[in-house]
Parts: structure tokens; C-alpha cells; sequence
């Protein structure tokens, strides 16, 4: 059985930090790529970032603008997603994602096979 736990959520400030993680287990870890999405209320699903299984391409979402940081831990299955100088623009689910399409391909959520249930991020003002 695969799952993908989220944890690290929760209510900041702007201006503060967060650090999501996800743990994943069933699944061949070291031959997935990994990527973080997020969906505010009344919003469509967005990319965040991904990272590809070897862990030396990563790819972020133009709109973040260097604030976050994607990373992984394959001989501990858990991928990362550093957040900094969060804005309330970034309250939303975040969901983490497991999949192993081509690189090209690394944004596109239907191309990710797992999913975890997400972790809420709450930015006040």
C-alpha cells in the first residue's frame, strides 16, 4: 500500500518560515520524482516544485520568486519543501506527489500517480 503523510503545516506570519514534509512508503522512492502542489479556496491546483528522482533537477513555479526550496532524503523516502518569506498569497493545501514521468512533464499533476492528503499553510497578515 502506498502512502504520502504530509506534516508541517500550519498558521505563520507573514514574513516567517515553514518546513513541510513528506514521508512516503510503498513505493520504489529513489525511482520517483517527487513535486509539491497547492490549491487555495476557490482555486485550481498549482505546481509548486518538483525534483527528479536522482535529485539533481529541480524546478520551481516562476511565481515563487526563490522563496522556496525543494529537497530529498531518499534513505529516509521524505521529500521537502522549504518555505520562507511566506505571503498570505501562499495560504493553501499543500500536497506532495509521487511520480515518474519525463522532465518535461514534472508540472503536470496528472502526470503523478500518488498523492498524499494534503497539509494546511495558513499566512496571516
Amino acid at each position: 500500500q502506498v502512502q504520502l503523510i504530509e506534516s508541517g503545516g500550519g498558521l505563520v506570519q507573514a514574513g516567517g518560515s515553514l518546513r513541510l514534509s513528506c514521508t512516503t512508503s510503498g513505493v520504489t522512492f529513489s525511482s520517483h520524482n517527487l513535486a509539491w502542489f497547492r490549491q487555495a479556496p476557490g482555486k485550481e491546483r498549482e505546481f509548486v516544485a518538483a525534483i527528479r528522482k536522482s535529485g539533481g533537477y529541480l524546478i520551481y513555479a516562476d511565481s515563487l520568486k526563490g522563496r522556496f526550496t525543494i529537497s530529498r532524503d531518499n534513505a529516509k523516502t521524505t521529500v521537502f519543501l522549504q518555505m520562507n518569506s511566506l505571503e498570505p498569497e501562499d495560504t493553501a493545501v499543500y500536497y506532495c506527489a509521487a511520480g515518474i514521468q519525463v522532465a518535461s512533464a514534472v508540472r503536470d499533476s496528472s502526470m503523478y500517480r500518488y498523492w498524499g492528503q494534503g497539509t494546511q499553510v495558513t499566512v496571516s497578515s
